[in-house]
């Protein structure tokens, strides 16, 4: 095992990995730059490594560094993606947005994992879904997955599949402010509440107001925030759930064994952010290392999955999709009608 794990096993694979990450953050780049956001990077990573997948069989070499990065690197970029949280963000939102937000976050979560199983999927493949429906699309899928033990073919259909039509969430709400009467501040609103990640929700309600931007950022940071608590329950499900299978007997209560120490460490860095231990300046190189470990993760994830495993989940994915995207459209709009002017 020592030998197997050694920098030298790992360094091939580590590199090829690297490498489509770098590919996929130079490709967002391109469209950064052309006013044409269509892909986000951690989803260009993941395609660009289920193609190299698929046009050859990778060299054995390639697989210690190829798992490494898809399980390790992913749980240390999870630590450090706490550098982003900071709970005083809750504050400004005040108390009935923000507890319209948590019921819309629950309640998409609820409904897109029943209606995931419904369709047919395997219960933690419909729990990413819904995951990433309800709070930030695929850093909260890639966030869950080593939590729940998420097989590689159902990160990379959750994350394909949900960033597809999150694009056209973000390209046809504009159109749904006259249909519904919804003020600039309750369109930032719906928009904060429905978009996946921040530069989308940017793309989506900037272009309509000032106003409508700054409320749809705020929204969609309280939304974020949602990722942590939400990370411990999960995990505390999950383990409980695990232990039950296993017939372990009587559980005892150890933070270590109910937590996973990635877990942990997401919430300890969220505090220090939150209690202003960790300044903004300091916590903004956390943050790029987060993204960047993320990227090379999922472009290892994606140079793990066979595309034939992706077939046969197709419609019960997009089907799961389409289902969260109503729920969530539908309590935004209440949420907006009850809080916003």
């Amino acid at each position: 095992m020592r030998e197997q794990l050694s920098p030298q096993r790992l360094a091939p694979g580590i590199a090829v990995a690297l490498g489509v990450a770098l590919l996929a953050e130079l490709l967002h780049l391109a469209q950064l730059r052309s006013g044409h956001l269509i892909l986000d990077a951690l989803v260009l990573a993941i395609l660009l490594g289920m193609a190299i997948r698929s046009l050859r069989p990778l060299p054995a070499g390639w697989a210690p560094g190829i798992a490494f990065s898809a399980k390790t690197l992913l749980e240390i970029a999870i630590v450090l993606l706490g550098a982003s949280v900071d709970f005083r963000e809750v504050a400004r939102g005040g108390a009935t947005l923000v507890a319209g937000i948590g019921l819309t976050v629950a309640a998409t979560l609820v409904v897109g994992s029943w209606i995931g199983r419904r369709a047919g999927l395997e219960p933690k493949h419909a729990l990413l879904v819904a995951f990433g429906n309800a709070i930030c699309g695929n850093s909260a899928i890639a966030a869950l997955a080593p939590v729940i033990g998420a097989k590689r073919e159902h990160v990379a259909s959750a994350i394909a599949f949900t960033a597809v039509l999150g694009v056209l969430v973000v390209v046809g709400l504009p159109f749904l402010m006259p249909v519904a009467h919804l003020s600039t501040y309750q369109y930032g609103v719906v928009a904060g509440l429905t978009v996946y990640s921040v530069p989308q929700v940017l793309a989506a309600a900037f272009p309509v107001s000032a106003l409508s931007g700054q409320v749809g950022t705020l929204v969609k940071l309280v939304r974020v925030l949602f990722l942590g608590p939400m990370l411990v329950g999960l995990s505390l499900m999950a383990r409980r759930d695990a232990r039950q299978a296993a017939r372990a007997g009587a559980p005892r209560f150890e933070l270590l064994t109910l937590l996973p120490w990635f877990v942990i460490g997401f919430v300890l860095l969220s505090m220090l952010r939150t209690l202003g231990a960790l300044p903004a300046a300091q916590a903004a190189p956390l943050r790029t290392a987060s993204h960047w470990l993320t990227l090379v993760a999922m472009a290892a994830l994606g140079l793990g999955v066979d595309v034939r495993g992706l077939r046969h989940v197709g419609r019960p994915v997009v089907l799961t999709v389409v289902v969260s995207l109503l729920v969530l459209l539908l309590f935004s709009l209440g949420v907006a009608k009850l809080t916003g002017r």
